[in-house]
């Protein structure tokens, strides 16, 4: 798409905003479009010294139920995406990673928001002492087989879309 002609912002919340803007499509044709503009997060695939991964049950209040995932959040004003990684990883899990390896990014919801998440794994594992969350996130941490998590994927217990990407990419790269 080129250059928006005009943009309005319908609402912010946190970090990210509803825009609406017109723009030019590659045949030319103008539409006005609304998009959920985010700044981006990055989701983190822990993994314990024994092959356990890491993850997290944690509320989603949107859904209003309980979902089994990997640590992720959103990055803040110009952080590093690494940085945001770890910072994520900590806060969610109580653990710091010796290593982490990205693993290129995902484009979740192309349609309406213009999010990218990128996808780390992170090894060498230390609990720390900080273990901080955000006021709306209720959080468990979760060691699970990495032969359990496949198993609950496919049998429709974990359905998070950033997590089975992440999962996914980290198993055809070799890394589990």
């Amino acid at each position: 798409m080129t250059q928006a002609s005009y943009q309005n912002v319908i609402h912010t919340w946190k970090r990210i905003s509803l825009v609406e803007e017109q723009v030019e499509l590659p045949n030319g044709q103008q539409i006005v479009h609304t998009t959920i503009a985010h700044p981006g997060a990055a989701v983190i695939l822990p993994i314990a010294d024994n092959g356990d991964i890491v993850m997290i049950n944690q509320y989603r209040p949107s859904l209003k139920k309980w979902l089994l995932e990997l640590p992720a959040g959103t990055l803040e004003n110009d952080e590093p995406i690494e940085q945001c990684a770890c910072r994520e990883l900590e806060e969610e899990t109580g653990y710091s990673a010796a290593t982490i390896q990205p693993l290129g990014q995902v484009t979740p919801l192309a349609g309406f928001c213009d999010e990218i998440q990128y996808l780390f794994v992170a090894k060498q594992l230390s609990k720390t002492a900080r273990y901080q969350c955000d006021d709306d996130e209720v959080i468990e941490v979760i060691h699970l087989p990495l032969v359990q998590v496949e198993q609950m994927i496919i049998n429709g217990e974990i359905t998070d879309a950033k997590s089975i990407a992440c999962l996914s990419k980290a198993k055809l790269c070799g890394y589990i």
